[in-house]
């Protein structure tokens, strides 16, 4: 399917939802997929994707390669994530700017986990590498994510805007904007803040190569300190900062697909056909108002 003019709003399909939204696929127009979950082959499994492609345009997350590690792309996974692009033919295919892996004392350790990188030129260049690597292989680009990152006292060379600027500079790939990872930051931070976390995260979102953003990930949060930090869990309805901050966005990105996250504490499927609808009546607000300078 190619992308329309028209907003494209989408929501995370996860296996609970399996049943009800293939019986009620309307409103929405792509459903993500979390790719390594769709790795095992079986004839059940591709049926499954045959008749998901079949109702909508389709985007695959990954959550597991982890590029920012030292180590690179695991050459099985790789060759299972080009086996489903051939088979669901996605219209976007992420992956996170994080490290997850590493060797240690000789044996390989996955961390189950979205680990952040520090933003220096160590960091820059094997992450780059990294992403040529599947890209090379993907023969398309790849949108990488902007990380709600809970280790502090990392040293950095650069913000977080420079070095994806740079990353989208040196590898033609693009941008997944996560508006929720970006708030989850600034609420996270020291409390003696000038400026509102609405206001700095805006600031961050304009910061970016607006040209490079090719989706957006919507989603909210319990709003209950683990550690002291918020935790970006996506078990709650989009966030009403969020939806603001979707709203002043949409000037800088453009009519770019839009996609509600919801993975913990999950609600009936109709209820995220609601929050798509939200979504929707958003960026049909910004497409109607933008024709109406065009006059």
């Amino acid at each position: 399917m190619q992308l329309k003019s028209q907003p494209q709003i989408g929501v995370g399909l996860r296996h609970p939802h399996y049943e009800a939204a293939l019986a009620s696929p309307q409103g929405i127009d792509f459903v993500e997929f979390h790719a390594e979950n769709l790795f095992a082959r079986s004839e059940l499994q591709q049926q499954f994707i045959l008749d998901v492609v079949d109702r909508w345009s389709v985007s695959l997350h990954g959550t597991a390669m982890g590029l920012g590690s030292v180590i690179p792309p695991d050459a099985n996974a790789l060759y299972a994530l080009g086996d489903l692009v051939r088979a669901s033919q996605p219209i976007l295919v992420s992956e996170h700017v994080c490290f997850n892996r590493a060797q240690i004392s000789g044996q390989l350790l996955h961390g189950g986990d979205l680990y952040p990188i520090p933003y220096n030129n160590a960091s820059l260049d094997v992450l780059c590498q990294h992403i040529d690597i599947v890209q090379e292989h993907l023969q398309r680009p790849i949108l990488l994510e902007n990380l709600s990152a809970y280790l502090e006292n990392i040293e950095h060379e650069y913000s977080e805007s420079e070095f994806l600027t740079l990353m989208v500079q040196r590898t033609g790939c693009q941008l997944l904007l996560d508006l929720n990872n970006v708030l989850i930051n600034e609420y996270n931070k020291s409390t003696q803040q000038t400026f509102t976390p609405l206001q700095n995260a805006m600031a961050f979102v304009a910061g970016l190569p607006a040209d490079a953003i090719k989706e957006i990930h919507l989603a909210g949060f319990t709003p209950t300190k683990i550690n002291g930090q918020y935790v970006d869990d996506h078990a709650q309805p989009v966030t009403d900062e969020c939806w603001q901050l979707y709203t002043q966005t949409l000037p800088i990105t453009g009519l770019v697909p839009t996609l509600i996250e919801w993975d913990n504490n999950l609600p009936d499927w109709s209820v995220l056909q609601s929050q798509a609808q939200l979504a929707r009546a958003i960026a049909q607000e910004y497409q109607e108002s933008t024709m109406c300078l065009e006059k």
